[in-house]
């Protein structure tokens, strides 16, 4: 990779450009080479005439808070695309309605809201991440998703033209929806109801000693590291069919506490993939490759990632050995 190289061939822009700024400081995981061009636009016009400009043979990448990602060790090519203040903050709508930057965290819209009395959003209290990373993979907790409160989003496309989406254009599905590749979220649009923001803030914080109790918070993790694989079902105590989820699957696996170099499955919570310190990419990428393979041994299911992992592998970086809990 050749950031300087790669920086020549784009538009001027009125936004921070970097070559070769490194991402493992800002990833929640800590770990990743960098990217190659860093671009960090000023507002969406900035955005929209950099993408314009931008050669179809370079790849885009839109870029969150890196919250559930792995970027691996050789770095990410191309251009990588991060919003910062100038796609931040919150506006409340008649019909408690609020429109958000995408770079707000999604915790920060849950305070948000519950300060302007919008009852409806305080899943996004616990959820990592920023809203725009959210629209994109519909995001979710304790029964509620994002497409739940979705009214609309504005967005910039990979050749640079503005557009406006609704609920219809999303085609959310479970972890994910139909954005097409290399198109940048800037603002989202949320529905909820009135409310009284004491008992709001009340909620949040059940929400937040819930999660507290299950998960290992405080650490270098990114959430879930895969999804509920849909389609299988156990039973339950009284007969009833209830969905299989991947922690057991992991769980009944021995997987629960166990290492590769400085990567962990949490002793915690057997679904999340923790960073225990000194870790790669390649030995988070390759304990959850195992992970999968023991699951997929014991009970025939594949598991599917929810992290997402992107860039290229460095040939110098070997994952590191197995150990058991």
């Amino acid at each position: 990779m050749d950031g300087a190289a790669l920086i020549r061939r784009l538009p001027a822009a009125r936004g921070r450009m970097e070559a070769m700024r490194p991402l493992a400081p800002s990833s929640w995981l800590r770990v990743g080479g960098p990217a190659e061009a860093l671009f960090t636009p000023a507002d969406a016009e900035d955005l929209a005439a950099v993408l314009r400009g931008t050669p179809e043979g370079v790849a885009v990448t839109p870029l969150g808070v890196c919250s559930n990602l792995i970027v691996r060790d050789g770095g990410l090519p191309g251009l990588s695309v991060r919003l910062g203040r100038g796609f931040m903050g919150a506006e409340v709508l008649p019909g408690s309605r609020m429109r958000f930057g995408a770079a707000t965290l999604d915790s920060r819209a849950a305070v948000a809201a519950a300060e302007a009395g919008v009852a409806g959003l305080e899943f996004l209290r616990t959820i990592p991440g920023a809203l725009g990373g959210a629209v994109r993979m519909n995001a979710g907790c304790y029964g509620a998703y994002l497409a739940d409160v979705f009214e609309g989003a504005e967005a910039v496309t990979r050749d640079g033209r503005r557009v406006t989406l609704g609920r219809k254009d999303m085609r959310f599905g479970y972890r994910e929806s139909d954005l097409p590749e290399g198109w940048i979220v800037t603002s989202v649009t949320l529905r909820g109801t009135p409310g009284e923001p004491g008992a709001i803030r009340a909620r949040m914080e059940a929400l937040v000693a819930k999660r507290a109790e299950s998960q290992p918070v405080g650490t270098r993790s990114c959430g879930s590291t895969f999804r509920n694989p849909a389609g299988y079902s156990s039973t339950g105590e009284a007969g009833d069919p209830m969905e299989l989820k991947a922690w057991a699957l992991i769980d009944a696996a021995g997987c629960r506490g166990m290492r590769l170099g400085g990567a962990m499955i949490s002793d915690k919570h057997a679904n999340f993939l923790l960073n225990a310190g000194g870790a790669t990419a390649a030995d988070l990428e390759a304990l959850g490759e195992a992970v999968r393979e023991r699951v997929f041994a014991a009970r025939g299911i594949r598991l599917e990632w929810e992290i997402l992992r992107i860039g290229v592998n460095d040939p110098s970086t070997k994952a590191g050995e197995h150990s058991a809990a």
